[in-house]
């Protein structure tokens, strides 16, 4: 028990240190949208005072001036998202020695339950968000990662928490390690990828004139890629996740026939499970065969991730299954 509590101890390390990221890349990203602001305004300024000088109206007017070395705006200092990126860091290796200690005190793979599904699913989105960085620059993601990794995490201790312990027979088998792990390897993948198209949503609308989103409040969303390139690594990372859920499909077929004797049952996870694929599917399908792309790619992006969350929570606190002793 020693060990269990030490893990609920880190996990809660984690979430703090998520906490504290959040903060770091929120307030970065307000900096971002001010310094945005402040060189508009400082090139409209420009503006007046080289026309009042003489300029003609509609002569066009470069936007730092004939001395624009001395004047233009230098870069923001992007300091607190480098912090934002070392706390995130050290989410991630607590939370990793968290799920490590709870698997060693409850003797087995630790991710029978739900619980444990939220801590190892909450790890993989937050280690691909930081895997992700290591290659290109997505700390503009940061904010909205760590949120969502808070909030996993509080809803695991406080929600979804159960003693380390074994699990029934039937799931005393190797099954558990590669059908369950796989499904939150892919779960997490999803979630990032979710993050991603809300963000193409968010900076379409940004573009397109939307009164809302133009206002100074959602400047930082300048500073963020252009929707194509949001949408383009939204679907590398869904057509990863849907590689493994298929795996999760057919893996979950195979040990369902090992334990109940049949491949396929209409259990309720099984149904959802298999929902989650279908839209996925159509979603690669219509964008890479029927040139669905854009805002359409995007919000098929989070009506699939809407279904994964469904499958993780609706699907075990509302229907009776096979799935429900263990939680998943």
């Amino acid at each position: 028990m020693e060990l269990a509590n030490l893990s609920v101890l880190l996990v809660w390390g984690a979430a703090t240190a998520l906490a504290v990221a959040l903060v770091a890349f929120a307030v970065d990203l307000s900096r971002l949208s001010g310094a945005k602001v402040d060189a508009r305004d400082a090139a409209r300024d420009r503006a007046k005072v080289a026309v009042g000088a003489g300029a003609p109206v509609d002569e066009p007017v470069s936007p730092y001036g004939p001395d624009a070395g001395a004047t233009a705006p230098g870069p923001v200092n992007r300091k607190l998202a480098g912090i934002g990126m070392s706390v995130t860091w050290l989410a991630v290796m607590l939370l990793f020695v968290a799920i490590v200690l709870r698997g060693v005190a409850a003797g087995r793979t630790p991710w029978a339950n739900m619980y444990e599904f939220a801590l190892v699913g909450t790890f993989v989105a937050v280690a691909v968000f930081v895997g992700v960085n290591t290659r290109r620059d997505v700390r503009f993601l940061g904010a909205f990662v760590a949120g969502l990794g808070v909030l996993f995490l509080v809803l695991a201790q406080t929600r979804f928490f159960v003693e380390a312990m074994g699990v029934q027979p039937a799931l005393q088998k190797y099954w558990l390690v590669i059908h369950v792990g796989v499904a939150i390897a892919a779960t997490g993948i999803f979630t990032v990828a979710f993050v991603t198209s809300v963000l193409q949503l968010l900076r379409d609308g940004r573009d397109n004139g939307s009164v809302l989103l133009g206002s100074r409040r959602w400047g930082w969303l300048d500073h963020t890629p252009a929707p194509s390139a949001l949408e383009s690594l939204s679907f590398r990372l869904n057509s990863v996740a849907f590689v493994l859920w298929t795996f999760t499909l057919i893996g979950g077929a195979i040990w369902a026939e090992d334990a109940w004797g049949r491949y396929w049952g209409w259990d309720p996870k099984e149904v959802w499970s298999f929902i989650v694929w279908v839209v996925y599917a159509a979603y690669l399908h219509a964008r890479t065969t029927r040139g669905w792309s854009g805002t359409r790619a995007a919000w098929f992006v989070v009506a699939g991730y809407a279904c994964v969350l469904f499958n993780f929570t609706g699907v075990n606190l509302i229907f009776n299954g096979k799935h429900s002793y263990s939680g998943l």
